[in-house]
């Protein structure tokens, strides 16, 4: 139960960093604050730090992890394409960045419920995650 549970959620952890750096690359060169690029750089060089954790520990248990749900990310890509299209500025930009990180710490958060029996490691790594996006959406706020 403890393997079976730390994979599902080390998968759950793989899909998230990978959400939140296509998400970071899909709105970067849009940003017009340099202020705004530093917090999405730091957070993304945070989720790409834990990627390489992530993907250590799949390996450990012989996994290829998972790739964010397609129908989620083309969602995504709509609503982030369809918003920029009317208002491509730093104030659309920090709000579709508050959605999508308020949306990744409401899903690890119900994954580490879901998975309690998963190793502490994998936990940490998924409160770190958890913490990396709170951390861009309260940053990003006086953008909003």
């Amino acid at each position: 139960m403890i393997e079976q549970d730390t994979v599902r959620l080390l998968r759950e952890c793989d899909a998230g960093v990978k959400m939140g750096i296509d998400s970071i690359d899909d709105v970067y060169e849009k940003v017009n604050s340099d202020i705004f690029k530093i917090y999405l750089e730091n957070c993304k060089i945070g989720h790409e730090r834990l990627d390489k954790e992530i993907q250590t520990l799949l390996d450990c248990y012989d996994d290829e992890g998972k790739d964010p749900n397609p129908v989620a990310k083309g969602m995504s890509w709509v609503k982030t394409n369809a918003k920029l299209m009317m208002d491509c500025s730093d104030s659309t930009i920090a709000d579709l960045m508050t959605d999508g990180c308020n949306m990744g710490v409401k899903s690890l958060s119900r994954y580490l419920n879901q998975y309690k029996a998963a190793d502490e490691q994998s936990k940490d790594i998924a409160k770190r995650l958890i913490n990396l996006e709170e951390r861009l959406a309260i940053d990003i706020r006086p953008y909003l």
